[in-house]
């Protein structure tokens, strides 16, 4: 059988399928090691930098291989990308008898058994919800897979999923009268029977932590495990090890509870008053806590009296309810579920007011209405390095950013992986040529009370060089309000998108069609975002992104760190915000026709000397601190692809550009 290399090498079977199709060495390269590590049963972590082409050069070894293999990506609009855009083109290319499949949490999809019983239900619906249900319906009918993403006329946080989807609380299982017809048994299936399965991190951790979302029906037999987007893993793994209770499940429950109890001679009067307990007991809480939202330690608020009274209340109320069900559970399978969930209910609540579980932190998070509580681990490296050795396959976990200055300690040690091999592959792009790298002179600290205010007036005259085509991206939500609010006085000439303002997707799309917006945004825009072309060519980080210290598990982590003898800053704060920044970095050059500029704000990357670490972690792009420089890039890069297409004959691609540095001073400064 050819080697993934062979196939790789093969420019005539990809080019076919790839426009532009070129073998590079670093994709080469990784796709031997994956090779390797898949042979060997090992542990590979590799970065491969963008423009390395990873998913090629992992989904070819692991289809030549022998043994089904379960691939990972960071999100579900990942998932979908690689499964409907990247895995055709490398099954097609390969010509051989395999079979892949997607599975997706159980949420996203239809639950023909809910569907049913809510339609009967529909007086309790509001409007907006009932008329959804019938488009739901309707739906229902013709699909084949039962994969809400399939039905672009509803939101993605419409009212009425949460009544026509189950959760691994609600759901009957085998004892369900719609289970031949499930779609979620029948992707699963699919996915049992198939040569790839191509999962997300939140299915695959929930179900680690035996919240049976079907991976573990395919982990014993797989030959291999490939985690892609694997940087997020460390946080993901602890969200699924960890406990939470919000005040909308225990809603939710009882909601159930009636629509089950409405097919059964259970007392509807006495079950109505314990629900009405519940929810009381679940606003109190909520109100106990303080108007604001806000994410806090739970010590902080545990032993004021109006929160102590509201928790205990809300724990009687669960117990009540759970003493009142218990009894009935036999009368249907949907009441023993709802039973089950109010006594799984009960010993979450109480380990969490306990609060006294060793290395873990508890906190919690409110928002408008509803609270979470939280009980997180410290460190998942045992629970990681368990599940390893439990199914003792080939894990391979890849990502652009996983190094900090070369080097992988800092995520082997937060996920268990000291005798992994790692290997480094460097992007093919070349970013002298294609980026300039710009910190800007004489802004004040970032403490200070102006930061924000001077950072946006020292990037006016850079966003109109780049012609707008600028991401502004912030570490906090209040300097992107700042900002926004300084950039509506300048009266820009150039569309400004605002994150809050409308939905992530929707910026994006407009930002692309625009092709000359500015858009500001937090942490969501940090990662997972492609914008090819010249719409994006200018990338605006506001501050080097430490986390909040205010953060209760960030806090607890640092105080743990250092309480056992470790450097908290050095050991944690430190890669976890050079890891970040390469995030945000990484949005700007996405192609080899790439150009752009990178502006870091802040003056920390210069005056203090941890400042090395960042400029050793990013791309070799050429470096400058004058406004001026980077006024003259932009109209350079313009004559370079004016010249291009000069040169290039009807019908042809353009040439790559010629080795020309962007501009003589361009390397001035650090």
């Amino acid at each position: 059988m050819d080697s993934a290399r062979d196939y790789l090498n093969d420019i005539d079977r990809f080019g076919r399928l790839l426009d532009g199709y070129r073998p590079r060495e670093p994709q080469l390269r990784m796709a031997d090691a994956v090779a390797e590590a898949i042979r060997a049963r090992g542990t590979l972590l590799v970065e491969a930098q963008t423009g390395t082409g990873k998913t090629l050069a992992y989904l070819l070894p692991a289809l030549l291989s022998d043994g089904p293999t379960l691939v990972s990506t960071g999100t579900k609009s990942l998932q979908d990308q690689l499964f409907f855009k990247d895995l055709p083109v490398v099954l097609k290319a390969l010509s051989l008898p395999r079979k892949a499949a997607l599975l997706k949490g159980r949420a996203n999809y239809l639950c023909p058994y809910r569907l049913e019983l809510h339609q009967e239900e529909a007086r309790f619906l509001t409007r907006e919800t009932a008329e959804q249900l019938q488009v739901v319906a309707h739906w229902a009918g013709r699909t084949k897979s039962g994969d809400i993403a399939e039905l672009k006329q509803l939101p993605e946080d419409a009212p009425v999923w949460p009544w026509v989807t189950s959760t691994a609380d609600n759901c009957l299982g085998t004892e369900c009268p719609k289970y031949s017809e499930c779609p979620l048994m029948n992707a699963r299936k699919e996915a049992q029977e198939a040569d790839l399965v191509v999962v997300n991190h939140h299915l695959f951790f929930a179900d680690a932590a035996l919240r049976g979302e079907g991976v573990s029906e395919l982990l014993p037999s797989a030959n291999t495990v490939i985690f892609d987007e694997a940087h997020q893993l460390p946080e993901v793994a602890a969200a699924f090890f960890g406990d939470s209770l919000s005040t909308r499940q225990i809603q939710e429950l009882g909601r159930d509870a009636l629509s089950e109890a409405a097919h059964s001679a259970l007392d509807l009067a006495a079950l109505n008053q314990h629900i009405s307990a519940l929810d009381k007991a679940g606003q109190d809480l909520r109100l106990s806590l303080g108007e604001q939202e806000r994410r806090a330690p739970w010590s902080e608020v545990a032993e004021l009296p109006a929160v102590r009274e509201a928790g205990e209340a809300l724990l009687d109320a669960l117990i009540d309810l759970n003493d009142f069900l218990e009894p009935q559970a036999r009368a249907s399978r949907g009441l023993e579920a709802c039973a089950r969930r109010a006594s799984e209910h009960v010993l979450t609540l109480k380990s969490i007011l306990d609060a006294n579980g060793p290395n873990r932190v508890y906190w919690f998070e409110t928002f408008r209405r509803t609270v979470v509580l939280h009980s997180t681990p410290l460190s998942v490296a045992g629970q990681l390095r368990a599940q390893r050795e439990k199914h003792p396959c080939a894990w391979i976990l890849t990502s652009a950013t996983l190094s900090v200055a070369g080097r992988f300690e800092h995520l082997q040690k937060r996920l268990g992986l000291d005798e992994a091999e790692t290997l480094s592959l460097e992007s093919p792009f070349d970013f002298k040529r294609q980026a300039v790298f710009y910190v800007p002179e004489n802004l004040p600290a970032p403490s200070s009370p102006d930061y924000t205010a001077s950072l946006t007036r020292a990037m006016i005259p850079v966003i109109r060089a780049a012609e707008g085509r600028t991401f502004f991206l912030f570490t906090s939500h209040r300097a992107l309000r700042e900002a926004a609010a300084l950039l509506r006085e300048e009266k820009l000439e150039y569309p400004l998108l605002v994150q809050g303002e409308a939905g992530r997707r929707e910026l994006l799309d407009e930002f692309r069609r625009l092709g000359n917006a500015v858009l500001l945004g937090t942490s969501s825009f940090w990662e997972g975002i492609d914008v090819r072309g010249e719409a994006l060519s200018c990338v605006i980080i506001d501050k080097l992104p430490f986390g909040s210290p205010g953060d209760p598990v960030a806090a607890a982590r640092i105080e743990h760190i250092n309480a056992n003898g470790g450097n908290a800053f050095r050991d944690y704060q430190l890669p976890q915000a050079v890891l970040a920044l390469r995030q945000g970095a990484g949005r700007l050059i996405r192609d080899p026709n790439d150009h752009g500029l990178l502006v870091v704000g802040d003056p920390r990357l210069v005056t203090k000397g941890y400042g090395r670490l960042f400029l050793d972690s990013l791309p070799g792009m050429t470096r400058t601190r004058k406004v001026e420089v980077v006024q003259r890039f932009f109209p350079h890069i313009a004559r370079l692809q004016a010249e291009r297409l000069a040169q290039s004959k009807p019908g042809e691609a353009p040439p790559a550009p010629a080795p020309q540095e962007p501009t003589h001073d361009a390397h001035s400064g650090h």
